[in-house]
């Protein structure tokens, strides 16, 4: 089974997808689950999950949470998560029951190497990261003994399933916490991309009502 575990909506202050229509698409590229990870809001997630009209097809709620060291994505929530520092993050995630992902440890954490043993997961595989960021990032997750995951980290339609997870059975929170899952993909023009999304961001602040 293949499930994308990071992608943006509208409720992120840089993407502009519908959360149903995230959904459609994923459906339609093969994908048996995704998470939502907005930033630092779980208001995406439940807007696709009340939209998946397949019960066969799982949306994870999550949220991409920014910290003093780095991003955190939190999956399986149902609460808005309100700390901000790193440790307080994680307890605050599996407070909920949730899981903490560390996100492409190789593009902002200062030492990964560090953090990757204080959360559950590490993101080995995000499309929007350098290939090299990528090697490093799977390397990190087999040294600290986590299991890694893969998200493409969309945020327009064309990126959804660049980046997955991979997984054996029929759920995927049930892999995940056995680790029993990988990250790959293809990466996307992280210029080009990461370009994309700041302009995105700059149209919503000039016109608020889109999104």
């Amino acid at each position: 089974m293949i499930a994308d575990l990071h992608i943006h909506t509208r409720c992120s202050r840089d993407s502009l997808m519908d959360p149903a229509r995230v959904v459609k698409v994923a459906r339609m590229r093969g994908l048996a689950a995704i998470a939502v990870t907005d930033h630092n809001t779980i208001r995406g997630g439940l807007l696709a999950r009340e939209a998946n009209p397949d019960e066969g097809f799982e949306v994870v709620v999550g949220a991409e949470i920014k910290t003093e060291y780095g991003d955190v994505l939190g999956l399986f929530l149902d609460r808005e998560i309100t700390a901000r520092r790193f440790d307080d993050v994680v307890s605050e995630i599996r407070a909920q029951g949730g899981l903490a992902v560390l996100a492409h440890p190789y593009r902002r954490y200062p030492s990964p190497e560090r953090l990757a043993g204080r959360v559950d997961l590490v993101e080995g595989f995000n499309s929007r990261s350098r290939r090299q960021a990528n090697a490093l990032s799977m390397t990190l997750g087999r040294a600290s003994g986590k299991g890694t995951v893969g998200g493409s980290d969309a945020h327009v339609y064309a990126e959804i399933g660049r980046g997955v997870t991979v997984y054996a059975g029929e759920e995927i929170e049930e892999a995940l916490r056995a680790g029993q899952t990988a990250g790959g993909g293809r990466e996307s023009n992280y210029y080009v991309m990461h370009g994309l999304s700041c302009g995105i961001e700059r149209l919503k602040r000039l016109a608020p009502g889109r999104g």
